[in-house]
């Protein structure tokens, strides 16, 4: 039987301590259903950092595939603060992003019937008589988000507006360590635990960076220069190769598009090294 996590009524937020409470049945064993619970659990509630997770055993429940109530608590524990308007977290990621490519940077071998010669497509990828069908690949792409805290006056209608602008946009000066057009803004979400003047709000900021690229080389095409979030694309002709003495698709033109707005990041007040 499956474990099952499921939350129950009764959130208490106060202040700066809040609980949620939770039913975990599939299990006998408690640590178990701590893992589980743990697990299902929110890491924040209310703008307040996850303290602990308990379980407690409902005895007439055990028999029949087992039954403990959760409680997970949130707030500042005794070698923790509130948080202050400079305090600031981060995390990041290098997992990567996927791309579809229609060009090679090198074709390592060439293979046909010894009476034959294999056709060059000058690194196109997946040729057809139609077109060049390319492959999908895992290209560098780092992300990383920062969560900073800001009073109620700067959080204004004004400043969410500016933050729902700038989602999507990339870098137009050097932020955070990288040049212009490197960086991506994914999106902010913010949390405050209260409606007091002295309350904080928490923004998480997200952003991806990809580098910017000069000296590109597609086929005979060379010096190509692109900025991280700039797409590239390739014009193919059919043309004939005397050697294989065979129609292939070749590269004729590359072109560098602009598909995102740069704007200023310097508007998320969150500093830019």
């Amino acid at each position: 039987m499956p474990i099952t996590v499921a939350e129950q009524f009764g959130r208490r937020l106060s202040g700066d301590r809040g609980e949620l409470g939770y039913l975990i049945t599939g299990t006998t064993d408690a640590g178990e259903a701590r893992t589980a619970l743990l697990e299902a659990a929110p890491t924040a509630h209310g703008g307040l950092p996850r303290v602990d997770g308990e379980v407690d055993e409902m005895p007439g429940l055990q028999q029949r595939g087992g039954a403990f109530l959760g409680r997970v608590s949130y707030g500042y524990g005794s070698g923790s603060a509130p948080p202050e308007p400079e305090d600031s977290t981060f995390s990041f990621d290098t997992g990567g992003g996927t791309q579809h490519i229609t060009q090679s940077l090198a074709t390592i071998g060439k293979y046909a019937p010894p009476d034959q010669t294999a056709p060059d497509f000058q690194g196109a990828i997946g040729v057809t008589k139609d077109g060049v069908q390319g492959v999908d690949i895992t290209v560098p792409v780092y992300q990383w988000s920062e969560t900073h805290y800001f009073t109620a006056s700067q959080v204004t209608e004004a400043y969410k507006a500016k933050l729902s602008r700038l989602t999507g946009s990339a870098n137009n000066a050097t932020f955070k360590g990288f040049q212009a057009g490197e960086v991506l803004f994914l999106g902010a979400r913010g949390s405050r635990p209260g409606d007091d003047p002295a309350d904080l709000w928490q923004i998480a900021f997200s952003f991806a960076a990809s580098k910017n690229a000069t000296g590109l080389t597609v086929g005979p095409i060379t010096g190509i220069n692109k900025k991280g979030w700039e797409y590239l694309w390739v014009l193919y002709r059919e043309a004939e190769d005397e050697d294989a003495k065979a129609l292939v698709q070749r590269p004729i033109a590359a072109y560098v598009e602009q598909v995102l707005l740069l704007d200023t990041f310097a508007d998320l007040q969150i500093g830019s090294s």
